[in-house]
């Protein structure tokens, strides 16, 4: 009989008491997660992580007295592997910095939670490497309906109900929002703007403003892309 994981415990460290409701929602309907404290501040999660070690936080940054990134630091190789929680995306390079899981900016849906529990150690299996032969969208043609492989497309570009394929050597219109394309093309493909999501394997540079990619065009990076971009890179 093989026995199940044990849940990870999670501690809640924000002074806003509606992100303590949406934390607590998300962890009691996501399986494997428990739900250890809240905290209302630094000093709060100190003395309860004395007494309570746990293995996720999910720590808010601006709080009173000390900041969540302030305690983060105090709390050097003992900290627990922590997902930041704020309203602030400026503070995004810095959380990384401190290796941090995730960068959720406020106020964030279930499925972004969701995400960012994913990148939990062992938190799901990864896919084998050569998964992505058998993955495609499917494109209707004159012919027919035409398989397009996840492994030949480059990027998306999204018009309204529509969104452009371009692969390696054609381009393809399907008609598709980016909404629906983001959890259809998979984990292997970032959005990176409201209009685009790019295939990791072809992003060469990152740039403030744009990746380049490894035919050298440009696609643009909106702010509220730039801290989930910076954290798949971080992996």
């Amino acid at each position: 009989m093989t026995n199940s994981p044990a849940p990870v415990r999670c501690l809640i460290v924000d002074d806003e008491p509606l992100a303590h409701q949406v934390l607590t929602q998300f962890i009691s309907q996501t399986p494997g997660l428990t739900l250890a404290g809240k905290c209302r501040n630094a000093m709060e999660a100190f003395e309860h992580l004395q007494q309570h070690p746990v293995d996720l936080l999910f720590l808010d940054i601006e709080m009173p007295l000390v900041t969540g990134l302030q305690f983060l630091k105090s709390l050097g190789k003992t900290a627990p592997k922590t997902i930041l929680t704020t309203a602030y995306r400026e503070y995004a390079y810095e959380g990384y910095e401190l290796d941090v899981l995730d960068y959720l900016l406020k106020p964030f849906s279930y499925e972004r939670f969701v995400k960012a529990i994913s990148r939990l150690p062992a938190a799901q299996p990864r896919p084998p490497a050569d998964s992505a032969e058998e993955k495609f969208v499917l494109v209707k043609e004159r012919q027919g309906l035409l398989k397009v492989s996840h492994r030949d497309i480059v990027y998306v570009e999204g018009s309204k109900d529509y969104v452009k394929i371009t692969a390696a050597t054609k381009t393809y219109l399907l008609h598709q929002t980016m909404k629906e394309m983001v959890p259809l093309l998979g984990p292997g493909f970032l959005r990176v703007h409201r209009s685009f999501i790019v295939a990791a394997s072809h992003i060469k540079l990152l740039q403030l403003e744009h990746v380049v990619l490894n035919d050298g065009t440009l696609i643009p990076i909106s702010n509220s892309y730039k801290a989930e971009l910076l954290a798949y890179f971080r992996k």
